[in-house]
């Protein structure tokens, strides 16, 4: 390898710490240098990986298109602070519906602190399926969520209102218990759990977090772990978001993909932990009901996050950068 496809190597590598469903990972990349020294006018293309679908979890690859998109945003930040613009290009052919995005290394440009604090989140953000403190996230924090969201064209509910949170709540329990209720959905979530350590994807039984219990008040997918103590509150008063999108075509999931990963990341860097519960978003007719408990009857809601100060959880595995790359012919046009 040269220079140029080292960094852009690199790039990519930090690109693979986006969240996905169960751990996924369900994305590749190809890189085209253009320059043997630099990265200027590289493009990077991120693609849907069809091999690490989710048939029964997500029949109409909403979720892989949401992954992908936290992927691009993930190249993008690797470009910016390494000095250069990055010129990204949403689902940029029809007849090829696996190509998620292209991103061309553009014009250099200095990269701003904000790029740089969430660029150094990436290796601490993680899916933290454990109890938070029973701390309330300071409002100062929390008020940095929603421009987040918004500066990538999403929209992000704060429901402070106990009632709502309670309504949205309930939506995800009745949402879990019916997938729950279905042996190819069990089967398929614990085919991505991973007994010990040394896998590269899926999610480790340690990093799981408790088996829910019926009263809590969100319900997480059951990785199989331990049950807490009876009669014990997972946690008495969670700060709960939803995530949306005006639009809800394949290329809005995408555009919202890059809006998740940037409020994660904009959470990790103020110092929460945060964690996803898409269950009323994967089934049709609660996510109608969703919609009209938010009030966003115009918006499409993408994603429950809930938000808080917890203890550090173990990072879920990544696949080697080899296994996802593919790194083209020096671009001579």
């Amino acid at each position: 390898m040269n220079a140029a496809s080292d960094v852009l190597t690199a790039i990519v590598a930090g690109a693979t710490r986006a969240p996905s469903m169960h751990n996924t990972q369900p994305w590749r990349f190809l890189v085209v240098p253009a320059t043997d020294d630099n990265i200027d006018g590289a493009l990077i293309e991120v693609r849907s990986d069809p091999t690490r679908a989710l048939p029964v979890g997500d029949p109409t690859g909403w979720a892989a298109r949401v992954a992908c998109g936290a992927a691009v945003f993930g190249v993008r930040l690797g470009i910016a602070v390494r000095g250069h613009r990055a010129e990204t290009h949403i689902l940029p052919d029809p007849s090829e519906p696996e190509l998620i995005a292209r991103v061309r290394v553009g014009s250099r440009h200095p990269s701003t602190p904000v790029e740089r604090e969430l660029h150094a989140a990436i290796p601490r953000r993680r899916t933290n399926r454990y109890p938070f403190s029973e701390v309330t996230p300071d409002p100062d924090t929390v008020a940095r969520l929603v421009p987040a969201a918004r500066q990538e064209g999403a929209w992000l509910d704060v429901l402070k209102d106990p009632k709502r949170r309670a309504t949205v709540a309930a939506l995800v329990r009745e949402a879990q218990d019916r997938m729950n209720a279905d042996p190819a959905y069990r089967h398929e979530v614990s085919s991505w759990v991973r007994e010990v350590d040394g896998s590269s994807d899926g999610v480790p039984r340690r990093a799981g977090g408790p088996s829910p219990a019926a009263y809590d008040l969100l319900a997480f997918r059951d990785y199989g772990s331990a049950a807490r103590s009876p009669g014990r509150d997972f946690e008495p008063n969670p700060l709960v978001c939803v995530l949306g999108s005006d639009t809800d075509h394949a290329g809005s999931q995408v555009r919202v993909g890059m809006a998740l990963y940037r409020v994660l990341l904009t959470a990790t860097a103020a110092g929460l932990s945060s964690s996803m519960l898409s269950q009323p978003v994967e089934l049709p007719d609660l996510r109608r009901r969703l919609r009209v408990a938010l009030g966003h009857t115009g918006g499409w809601p993408q994603m429950v996050l809930r938000f808080g100060y917890g203890v550090r959880t173990p990072a879920t595995p990544r696949r080697s950068v080899s296994e996802v790359l593919d790194i083209a012919p020096i671009r001579t046009s």
